[in-house]
Parts: C-alpha cells; structure tokens; sequence
C-alpha cells in the first residue's frame, strides 16, 4: 500500500524514531508498503518517520534505471564509523522539487538488522553513503533543511511554504 509522505515543515518529520523490539508481520508489512511507497515516488531512500511511523527503520534502493533493484532494509541503524567528507547535491521525498549541496561523511561504516532482524555491517562510499546518513538523519528528526546555510534554509522554507500554501489552495 502506498503512503503519504510528509512534507515540510510537517512537525512529524521532526520527531525521532523508536527502536525496534522485533520484527513482527506488521513491521514486515511496513516495510512492503515502504518500499511500494519509494519506488511510487520515486526515491532512492525512505525513512519510517517520512510517512508518520515513529520507528528506526528506513529502506534504501541506489541502483541505477538499467539495474536490478537492490532493496536495503535498515532496522535499529547505527552509523560507526565515518571518513573524509564530500558535498553533493541531495533531494528529499519530503522536501519535494528540492535540491540543494549538502557536506555529508565520503565513507560510512553502519551496522543494522535486515527485514528478518538478522545483524550486518555494511561500509559504503559515494551515493548509498549520503543515502545512509540522509535517512538516519531521519531517524534523529534531523532533516537535509538543517545541514544547509542560514540563507539556503530561509529559500527552501519559502520555497516549502509556497508549496504547502498552493496544495492547500488545491484542496
């Protein structure tokens, strides 16, 4: 089932996301709809918290159009290590219409559960770093508006509230 993403400067996407006890039937089928919700968008990343699910979980796909899907799940992330640093322009599915250079870590290290709550560590670099750290973010209700200068954050927020004021208009 698709969800509603949240958009900015919804105060849901400000709250932290909760651990997770176990995985049950009910989170396996979060995590369906998740990823049907993703892809609709389409996205390459998506955190719980972005459609109102107080968990610490988040789903990640950076394989390219010409690639088979390589869906991550993401349970209880945990980011260990990180190296270097890059910026980069990133999107949000909550900040839609939206691109603006964000500094983010070039290499990660995170340890998580899979869908089956089975432990791995995974280091990445590039594209699926900036995805990892972007969606913890999420999960710490820290959002891609607070890692951008004062001048930035004010466009994007206009930016934001013309958009939510021209939805509003629609409805």
């Amino acid at each position: 089932m698709i969800r509603t993403i949240l958009h900015y400067p919804d105060p849901r996407l400000r709250q932290k996301g909760l651990p997770i006890e176990r995985v049950t039937p009910a989170l396996e089928q979060l995590i369906d709809d998740m990823a049907e919700t993703m892809y609709a968008a389409p996205g390459v990343g998506l955190a719980a918290t972005q459609i109102g699910e107080q968990h610490r979980l988040f789903l990640i796909d950076v394989a390219a159009d010409d690639e088979p899907s390589n869906l991550l799940v993401f349970i209880n992330p945990e980011i260990t290590v990180k190296e270097g640093e890059q910026c980069g322009p990133e999107g949000c599915l909550s900040f839609p219409g939206v691109s603006e250079d964000v500094k983010r870590a070039a290499k990660i290290t995170v340890r998580a559960l899979d869908r089956k709550g089975v432990s791995f560590e995974l280091t990445a670099e590039g594209l699926l770093a900036v995805a990892v750290q972007h969606e913890n973010d999420h999960l710490d209700g820290v959002l891609m508006i607070d890692r951008m200068g004062i001048l930035k954050k004010r466009i994007v927020t206009r930016k934001m509230q013309k958009r939510g004021a021209n939805n509003n208009d629609d409805a």
